[in-house]
């Protein structure tokens, strides 16, 4: 998510001039979780009953930088350490239609569908062009900090920021309409994707031990309740 404390993680950067750096062959694309299964809706009502209440934790405030370098390979969840950053493995991963360069992590081109809004987006790659589509936390990574993540070690809060389980590609405008907000104050516009979103929410919460506030617990029943 493009925290608003920090800015906007960046979109792009110029290819290396050298392929030393990149893979000898380019990862095969990760694969997405397919949306709509209602056994993962019958998990995730389970999961919420189990999932910790509690006001948020305000001792320190949130910097992006507690989650160390955005979009690190560096990390101990899915796709880490394959030789791309974790913003092209998600790319990779959302995106229709893909072209990836050859022998490199790049989607050069491809359509996301944005599960947040249903907008169809072409995405080019390229130092104008690249920021048609960002990668947004489903679990904000400041809800996350004022609600566990606090007392995390920097390793665990790295993963944490670069699990593709809480990664989506989306809109810049879904992305900043969300920010940090959790599901009392925000929920997707599409409503053919509320109830995936709310489930990867409680997903995420329960692998990483994170807590819920009172009015947010309210909001995912009830969107769980129509699933």
């Amino acid at each position: 998510m493009r925290e608003r404390t920090a800015g906007p993680s960046p979109t792009w950067r110029a290819e290396p001039t050298s392929t030393a750096a990149l893979p000898s062959s380019a990862p095969p694309p990760p694969v997405p979780t397919a949306p709509g299964d209602p056994a993962r809706f019958d998990t995730a009502r389970e999961q919420l009953k189990r999932l910790e209440v509690r006001g948020w934790d305000r001792t320190a405030d949130f910097k992006r930088s507690q989650f160390g370098k955005a979009w690190s390979d560096d990390v101990d969840v899915e796709f880490g350490h394959n030789g791309c950053n974790t913003r092209d493995d998600i790319l990779r991963r959302d995106l229709k239609n893909l072209v990836v360069r050859p022998r490199t992590c790049y989607a050069q081109t491809g359509t996301l569908v944005d599960p947040y809004t249903g907008e169809t987006i072409a995405f080019t790659r390229g130092p104008d062009t690249s920021n048609a589509v960002e990668i947004d936390h489903v679990v904000a990574l400041a809800d996350a900090w004022y609600k566990g993540a606090r007392s995390w070690d920097p390793q665990r809060r790295l993963d944490f920021a670069n699990d593709p389980r809480n990664l989506l590609a989306v809109s810049p405008k879904a992305n900043f309409d969300k920010a940090f907000r959790d599901a009392a104050s925000w929920i997707p516009p599409n409503q053919a994707f509320r109830c995936d979103f709310v489930a990867r929410q409680i997903e995420v919460k329960t692998a990483y031990g994170l807590w819920l506030a009172a009015k947010e617990k309210k909001a995912m029943e009830a969107v769980l309740a129509r699933c």
